[in-house]
C-alpha cells in the first residue's frame, strides 16, 4: 500500500510538472481551453479546437464498470463526430474502446457468468490545461483491480492513464491510453493469454461497418494486408453517418512486442492492437509490472499514410513528455 501511495504522490508530481512545463494554468475542472465534468458513473473532457474557440465534446469516459469494465464510451473527431459503439446486440461485451485480456486463465474480455472484472477503486482527476498557441489537453487517472467473477478474488491491478490531447495546428482528437499491469499483493506472478483479439479492442458506429478500409504503417491495406500483421500503427478510414472519417491507433516503441500484432476484421468493422498472446502467452513479474502505452487519434475526413506517419512521430514525443 506504501508503494502504491508513493506511486501516487509522484504521478501527481509528474502531472503538475508537465504542466507547468506546457505553461498551462493549475490543473482544475474548467480552463480556458479545455474542460471536464465528472459523475460517479463518467467523466467527460471537452476542448476547444482552436484557442477563442468553442468548447466542443472529445472524450467520455465510463468510471464504473458496466456491467464489467470501465471504457471510453465516446471519442469526437474535431468536427463532433463519435465513432464509437457501445454494446451492440451482435457483441453485447464490445464496449467501445476497451482494453482486457485473459489473466491466468479467466477472461475478462468477454461477459459471461464466469468472466473476470476490472473493479474502480479510485479515479484521480481530471486535470485540464493548455499550452499557449500548440494544443490543449486533458487528464485522468484510475485505479483498478482485475478480480474473478465474484468480484472479491484479485488477479491483476491496473494503474490506468487516460490523456486526450487537441493540437491547435493539427485537426485531430488524440488520446493516450496507458496503463500499468502488475500482480496483486501477495502473488509473485501472472500470465495474461487470450484470443487474437484481446488487447485494445475499438467497435465503429454500424454505418462505418461497410465500405471502409484498413491501412498500417508499412503499406499494407484491407483485413487482408493488417490482420495478424504486425506493424507501429494501423488505420481505419469509412463513412461515419455520411462523414468520412480516419481512426488511427498507435503502438509505442516502448511497449512489450513492440510493433503490436493487429486484429482487424469487416464483417463489422473492428480493430484491436495487441501482444500477440493467442501464440505466445506473457508472463507479468511482481518485481517488474507491464507497462503498456498506445495512442488513438480521430480526424475528419481521408488521411493520407503521410499524415498519419507525421502525427505518430508526433505522439511518440508527446507520450514521452506525459510519463515524466
Amino acid at each position: 500500500m506504501a508503494a502504491n501511495k508513493t506511486r501516487g504522490f509522484q504521478r501527481k508530481a509528474a502531472v503538475l510538472a508537465y504542466i507547468v512545463a506546457l505553461g498551462a494554468a493549475v490543473p482544475t475542472h474548467g480552463q480556458k481551453n479545455a474542460s471536464a465534468t465528472q459523475s460517479d458513473d463518467e467523466i467527460r473532457l471537452s476542448i476547444r479546437a482552436r484557442p477563442e474557440g468553442a468548447f466542443q465534446p472529445k472524450l467520455q469516459y465510463q468510471v464504473t464498470p458496466n456491467p464489467r469494465k470501465p471504457y471510453v464510451k465516446q471519442l469526437f473527431t474535431p468536427a463532433g463526430i463519435n465513432v464509437l459503439r457501445d454494446a451492440p446486440v451482435d457483441h453485447r461485451h464490445h464496449h467501445a474502446l476497451m482494453f482486457a485480456v485473459a489473466v491466468d486463465g479467466v477472461d475478462c474480455w468477454a461477459e459471461w457468468d464466469d468472466s473476470g472484472r476490472q473493479i474502480s477503486r479510485r479515479v484521480e482527476g481530471p486535470w485540464v490545461g493548455s499550452a499557449d498557441g500548440s494544443e490543449a489537453f486533458g487528464h485522468f487517472s484510475q485505479f483498478l483491480d482485475w478480480t474473478h467473477a465474484d468480484g472479491r478474488t484479485p488477479l491483476l491491478a491496473e494503474e490506468r492513464n487516460i490523456w486526450v490531447h487537441a493540437p491547435f495546428d493539427v485537426p485531430t482528437t488524440l488520446v493516450t491510453w496507458r496503463c500499468r499491469l502488475s500482480p496483486p499483493e501477495g502473488k509473485l506472478s501472472v500470465t495474461l493469454s487470450g484470443s487474437p483479439y484481446f488487447g485494445l479492442g475499438m467497435r465503429f458506429l454500424p454505418s462505418m461497418d461497410t465500405g471502409g478500409e484498413f491501412s498500417n504503417a508499412d503499406g499494407r491495406t484491407g483485413v487482408e494486408g493488417t490482420n495478424a500483421v504486425r506493424s507501429r500503427w494501423c488505420a481505419y478510414t469509412a463513412s461515419a453517418d455520411g462523414n468520412p472519417v480516419t481512426i488511427a491507433v498507435f503502438d509505442d516503441k516502448t511497449n512489450a512486442r513492440h510493433p503490436a500484432t493487429w486484429f482487424t476484421m469487416e464483417n463489422f468493422a473492428y480493430i484491436s492492437a495487441t501482444l500477440g498472446l493467442d501464440r505466445q502467452p506473457l508472463k507479468v513479474e511482481a518485481a517488474k509490472p507491464l507497462a503498456l502505452r498506445y495512442g488513438v487519434a480521430a480526424w475528419d475526413g481521408k488521411v493520407d499514410k503521410a499524415q498519419i506517419e507525421q502525427l505518430y512521430r508526433r505522439w511518440l514525443d508527446l507520450a514521452a513528455q506525459e510519463e515524466r
